[in-house]
C-alpha cells in the first residue's frame, strides 16, 4: 500500500476517534472532579500503555544519539497545551464556540507551514480549507447557543488551536529524525509528569490519596478514561505523527474538522440526538473541503 494512502487512512481514523472523544470526555469529567484531575488520569493511562507497548514489543529507542531536548517543545505543544487549553476552554465556553474556534486549526497550520516548512498551498487549497471551516461554522451557528461573551474560554480555545498547529509543524520536521514511538513516548511522558505531579501534590496537600483512585470505582469512568487515554490521546498521537511524516501538515490537519461530522453521527446513534438539514449541509461542506485540500494539491498555481 502506498505511504500516502496509509497517511490518509491514519488521518481518517484520527478524525473518527476524535469525533467520539467529546462524548467520553463529558462522562469522564462527571466522575473525575476537576479538569486537572481529568487530565492527570487521561495522561496516566496513556503513559502506562505506551511504556507497556515498548516493553512488550521490545521497541528500540535512540535518544542518546539524536538528543531529547529538541522534543520537549513538541510535547508541550501537544498533547499538554492543546488538551489542557481545550478542556478549560470548553468548560468556560459553549460547545458552539468551541467547535468554531477549534475548526481554525487548519487555517493556523496552513499559515505556519508556509513560513516554517515552506509548504505552499495554491488558491484552490486555501479556498477548500476555508470551505471546510465554513461547514463547521454553519453547523454551529445553525445550532444556536453562540454567545461571544466569555473571553476566558475563547482565549483558552485559541491557544489550544495554535498549540496543535505548532505541534503539527514540529512533528512534520522531527518525524524525519525520530521514530513514531520515540516521539510519542516523549509527548506522553511530559504531560503525565506535569499533570500527574500537580494532582499528586494536591492529594498530598489535602491528605486524601483516595482522590487518585476514587474515580476508578465507576465503571463508566473506567471505560471513558480508557477510550480517552488509549485511543483519543495515545493512538491519535501515533496516527498524527505517522500521517505528518508522509503528507504535508496542511493536508493532514484539515481532517480535524471531520471530527465534527463524526460527533454528529455519534450523537444521533448513541444519544438519539436529531440530525437536521443544517447538519447534512455543513457536513457535506466539511467533506468537500477536505477532499479539495488534498485533490487540488496536484495543481501548480502561481502563489
Amino acid at each position: 500500500m502506498d505511504d500516502k494512502l496509509k497517511a490518509y487512512i491514519a488521518a481518517f481514523i484520527y478524525a473518527f476517534i476524535v469525533g467520539f472523544s467529546f462524548l467520553f470526555s463529558k462522562i469522564a469529567m462527571m466522575h473525575s472532579g476537576t479538569v486537572l484531575d481529568f487530565l492527570a488520569q487521561r495522561f496516566f493511562i496513556a503513559f502506562i500503555f505506551i511504556v507497556g507497548f515498548i516493553l512488550i514489543t521490545g521497541k528500540k529507542l535512540d535518544y542518546k544519539n539524536k538528543g531529547i531536548v529538541k522534543l520537549i517543545p513538541l510535547g508541550i505543544a501537544s498533547p499538554m497545551l492543546f488538551t489542557a487549553m481545550q478542556a478549560y476552554g470548553l468548560k468556560y465556553s459553549s460547545s458552539s464556540e468551541g467547535g468554531i474556534i477549534l475548526a481554525t486549526i487548519p487555517i493556523f497550520t496552513m499559515i505556519l507551514a508556509s513560513y516554517f516548512l515552506n509548504e505552499k498551498t495554491n488558491i484552490y487549497q486555501k479556498l477548500s480549507i476555508l470551505f471546510s471551516f465554513g461547514g463547521v461554522v454553519f453547523i454551529m451557528l445553525s445550532k444556536g447557543n453562540f454567545e461571544l461573551n466569555n473571553m476566558k474560554g475563547i482565549v483558552y480555545l485559541l491557544i489550544s488551536s495554535i498549540s496543535f498547529s505548532v505541534y503539527s509543524i514540529l512533528s512534520r520536521k522531527l518525524a524525519k529524525q525520530y521514530t513514531n514511538t520515540e516521539l510519542t513516548l516523549v509527548m506522553m511522558t511530559i504531560s503525565f509528569i506535569f499533570f500527574g505531579g500537580l494532582v499528586v501534590g494536591k492529594a498530598v496537600m489535602a491528605k486524601d490519596l483516595g482522590l487518585l483512585v476514587r474515580p476508578y470505582l465507576s465503571k463508566e469512568f473506567v471505560i471513558s478514561i480508557l477510550y480517552l487515554g488509549v485511543l483519543s490521546t495515545l493512538c491519535t498521537s501515533v496516527l498524527t505523527n505517522f500521517a505528518l511524516s508522509k503528507i504535508e501538515a496542511s493536508k493532514m490537519v484539515v481532517f480535524s474538522n471531520l471530527g465534527t461530522v463524526i460527533s454528529i453521527v455519534a450523537g444521533a446513534v448513541f444519544l438519539q440526538e436529531n440530525i437536521y438539514s443544517y447538519h447534512i449541509i455543513g457536513s457535506v461542506m466539511i467533506i468537500l473541503g477536505i477532499f479539495g485540500t488534498n485533490y487540488f494539491s496536484k495543481m501548480k498555481v502561481k502563489q
